[in-house]
């Protein structure tokens, strides 16, 4: 039955008192020496470095109300953010999550974004915590995430490490999160083109990689601990995610189609979609590849990408060139 506390938006309850309905649904971290409430948050960084990454999440270009829940949001933002971690070969630590809503926003939205925060952090990097953020402001939704992890005295995996020779390979889906987006917006709007909750809801158990991605994050750790040379998150497309990392070391990657496919994986959703936030590593070769790790290419001489020796552009998500505001 619903609560009047349900029907509570943030321009009637303020600030404050929003913060003291949000703050018991964070996660704690491990690594929070002092958590919410004071004008920072104090860490503990064991390693004496830590690693530190920020994304958003915008409404329109990254997410559209109708299809996603806010426990949805919340999941998401830490996901996105917890694969940046792994991808240095971090343990990630805490999390600080700004929020910029309408102001006749249902305080029941913030409380959702809580929870799939709290959620995320259980099921992918248990330990890890909210420790701080803040609140302000927009017509647009925007949720901002700043992650923090801990080295435990390993040097990073860079981007910039991979060697002629080295094996390619990737831990997590490909293609998932872009075909689960392809059926969103074929199947889950209205005449007119508009998001559509109701067609969203019934096409949930297809669409849930796009919507609440579940990234390999213990497998950052798993692959700095067994020589992975290079490393990054797959978030624009394993192209376009690819050729950043073949660029940085300075030579070309040749991706084996038949490892594309597998497991039924169309090739253009897997080379050009993005939103998957699985990890692409490349290991010396001949090292025995870590579970979940699985082979799908080879370092080679030169610059670029191929596809068994056929060259392929480097296309995949940019939000410069890619978003239209006219879109929704």
């Amino acid at each position: 039955m619903p609560s009047p506390r349900d029907h509570d938006t943030l321009a009637s309850i303020g600030e404050s008192a929003a913060l003291l309905r949000i703050f018991p649904r964070l996660p704690d971290s491990v690594a929070g020496l002092l958590g919410p409430g004071d004008d920072a948050a104090v860490v503990a960084a064991p390693d004496g470095r830590f690693v530190v990454t920020t994304d958003m999440m915008i409404h329109g270009p990254d997410f559209r109300l109708a299809w996603s829940t806010p426990h949805d949001l919340g999941w998401k933002a830490a996901a996105s953010n917890l694969s940046d971690v792994a991808a240095m070969g971090a343990v990630p630590t805490a999390l600080v999550v700004a929020i910029a809503a309408p102001a006749d926003s249902p305080v029941t939205l913030l409380e959702g974004i809580a929870d799939g925060l709290r959620d995320a952090c259980a099921a992918l990097a248990p330990g890890c915590g909210v420790v701080g953020g803040d609140l302000s402001v927009s017509p647009t939704l925007t949720i901002a995430v700043t992650a923090f992890g801990d080295l435990e005295g390993r040097p990073p995996v860079l981007r910039s490490g991979a060697r002629v020779g080295d094996i390619v390979a990737v831990a997590g889906v490909l293609g998932e999160a872009a075909a689960a987006l392809s059926l969103l917006f074929t199947e889950a709007v209205d005449p007119l083109g508009h998001p559509d909750a109701r067609l969203a809801t019934a096409l949930r158990p297809r669409t849930a990689p796009q919507l609440a991605p579940t990234p390999p994050i213990s497998a950052g750790k798993i692959a700095a601990l067994a020589g992975a040379t290079a490393m990054l998150d797959l978030s624009d497309g394993l192209a376009i995610d690819s050729a950043r990392l073949a660029r940085a070391s300075g030579l070309g990657i040749d991706f084996d189609l038949a490892s594309l496919r597998a497991g039924g994986a169309d090739p253009a959703l897997a080379l050009g979609g993005g939103e998957d936030h699985s990890l692409l590593a490349t290991f010396p070769a001949g090292t025995p590849l870590p579970a979940p790790f699985r082979r799908i290419g080879v370092c080679v001489a030169g610059e670029g990408l191929t596809v068994d020796g056929a060259p392929h552009d480097s296309a995949g998500w940019d939000p410069y060139r890619d978003w239209s505001g006219s879109a929704g």
